[in-house]
């Protein structure tokens, strides 16, 4: 119903958008609908679900909670037409700028849990003309900020740890067949802003002959596969740098060719959101603002290039800054 504002459930769906935009689409045959959402707890669900969407929506979400709190959001069910009915998730207000992630949230597969940057988390989904499938339910729960929330399940894998709060540890471990790729343990600590936070990322469970990798050193070169060749179409690589908490990670690339907008470099663990790279202009440095950083290389089923090839270096507690760019101590001026 749209422009219907409501306190704790409702229905509705989100935008989906391309590499810089959103998109909107309307026709008299689709259904628009807005929900803005509050309480401690909520359930959010496509309209129609279980019984499938209609063609044509475009329904957004904005959850808000009080300063300092955090949104988390659950999914148990998930089903929608693939990469032509898709869900988008913001941090804030569903605008470009906002947008967490350019990996949208489409298929059959059920999405890991998400939490909020901050106090407001919007959801988006349009469908296309045709096709439709059951949609999706989610419950959502405002956090505290003593409280990191539940970090996530993993595919393959095994959570061990129910209990999220302040000093609060959860195991990781994968089925046979697979092998964690990044921190098996991952402890609930304070953050600099006044918040809790995990201190890792969620590591993921990989197989045998995926590609990828979780890398320890002081130093190393992380390359697109195959490189310096074209790498393969459909490529779906995580690399995960971890170093002692504290310490901090330099990111230089060295070569840089990706087909534009199509296939992208995803660059998290620095100040803000994530950043995004694709076609062949080379990247600026990249300096962590945690003590871990994570590659996520994504190529789709046409065209393929040289790829990309970076150079890490862990950079200790006792640093120097020169000209931007981090120096260890022992080096000098």
């Amino acid at each position: 119903m749209p422009g219907e504002d409501i306190g704790s459930s409702g229905a509705g769906l989100m935008g989906a958008h391309e590499p810089y935009e959103i998109i909107s689409r309307n026709s008299t045959q689709g259904q628009n609908c807005t929900f803005h959402l509050q309480g401690p707890n909520g359930t959010v669900e496509s309209p129609g679900f279980p019984y499938g969407y209609p063609n044509y929506a475009n329904c957004t979400w904005t959850i808000t909670a009080e300063d300092q709190h955090r949104i988390q959001l659950v999914f148990q069910s998930f089903a929608l037409e693939e990469d032509f009915d898709v869900l988008s998730v913001f941090d804030g207000p569903p605008q470009a700028e906002n947008l967490r992630t350019r990996r949208r949230l489409t298929g059959f597969q059920l999405p890991a849990t998400i939490v909020s940057a901050a106090s407001t988390l919007s959801l988006s989904l349009i469908s296309d003309y045709a096709v439709s499938a059951q949609g999706f339910r989610a419950s959502y729960e405002v956090l505290p900020s003593h409280t990191c929330g539940n970090p996530g399940r993993l595919p393959n894998g095994i959570q061990q740890g129910s209990t999220f709060n302040l000093g609060d540890k959860v195991r990781y471990s994968c089925n046979p067949g697979f092998f964690l790729e990044g921190h098996a343990v991952l402890t609930c600590h304070a953050s600099s802003e006044n918040s809790a936070t995990w201190d890792f990322p969620l590591p993921s469970c990989r197989a045998d002959d995926a590609c990828g990798g979780t890398l320890r050193g002081q130093s190393g070169i992380i390359s697109s596969p195959h490189f310096p060749a074209e790498y393969h179409n459909n490529a779906d690589c995580t690399w995960t740098i971890l170093a002692e908490l504290g310490d901090t990670i330099a990111l230089v690339f060295i070569d840089f060719q990706l087909e534009d907008g199509y296939d992208f470099l995803e660059v998290t663990g620095t100040e803000g959101s994530s950043l995004w790279f694709t076609g062949a202009s080379l990247p600026a440095p990249v300096i962590s603002s945690k003590n871990w950083l994570r590659l996520h290389f994504t190529s789709d089923g046409n065209h393929r290039q040289r790829g990309f090839s970076a150079q890490y270096q862990v950079k200790k507690q006792i640093e120097l800054k020169s000209r931007g760019v981090k120096l260890d101590a022992k080096q000098g001026q």
